[in-house]
């Protein structure tokens, strides 16, 4: 399937639009953030390591077929981005899903318009039938988001990933197309 790039939707809050080598700062001050990192599946990372990543985001945006969309997330009032979402095809027309959001922004509704944003796309575009998410335990904020978009809880995946040091829980949420 062809997607049309660069991608760009909109929310009612926030566009999601492709990552540039400019957003640089953007993804290290993400993903260089212990108050997030604590709630990802990943460790607090490097710089180095930002750009890596982003070398990889911007990388499988051009890939054909494109099986990963990386996106940054952008008030609807203007650049720069807070955050990031992640939808990852795999399995039969099924994906996940993740997302973090800078900590100064929390609590604004971004996370909540851009996975609503994100599961339209899935619907309408890509024909998903169904979309998971796995979220600590811990993360309170992350399980509203999911609920707020209709996800329902499955079950917990038992040290589900190794992040700060120990081995974590996930929560399996999921929505299924109507």
């Amino acid at each position: 399937m062809t997607h049309t790039f660069p991608l760009t939707l909109s929310g009612e809050r926030v566009n999601l639009r492709e990552f540039t080598p400019e957003d640089l700062d953007v993804i290290a001050g993400i993903v260089g953030d212990d108050r997030v990192t604590t709630f990802l599946s990943f460790d607090s990372r490097t710089r180095d390591q930002a750009r890596a990543t982003l070398t990889g985001m911007l990388s499988s945006a051009r890939s054909e077929p494109r099986t990963e969309f990386y996106l940054a997330i952008e008030p609807l009032d203007g650049p720069p981005a807070v955050g990031f979402i992640r939808l990852a095809l795999g399995g039969v027309h099924a994906a996940k899903v993740g997302y973090a959001v800078a900590a100064d922004h929390w609590g604004r509704g971004y996370a909540t318009d851009a996975v609503q944003t994100m599961v339209r796309y899935a619907w309408d575009v890509l024909d998903l039938h169904r979309i998971t998410a796995a979220i600590g335990p811990q993360n309170t904020a992350s399980i509203a988001v999911v609920k707020r978009v209709g996800m329902e809880y499955e079950g917990r995946l038992r040290d589900h990933v190794f992040t700060n040091g120990a081995w974590r829980d996930s929560l399996l949420y999921s929505i299924i197309r109507p």
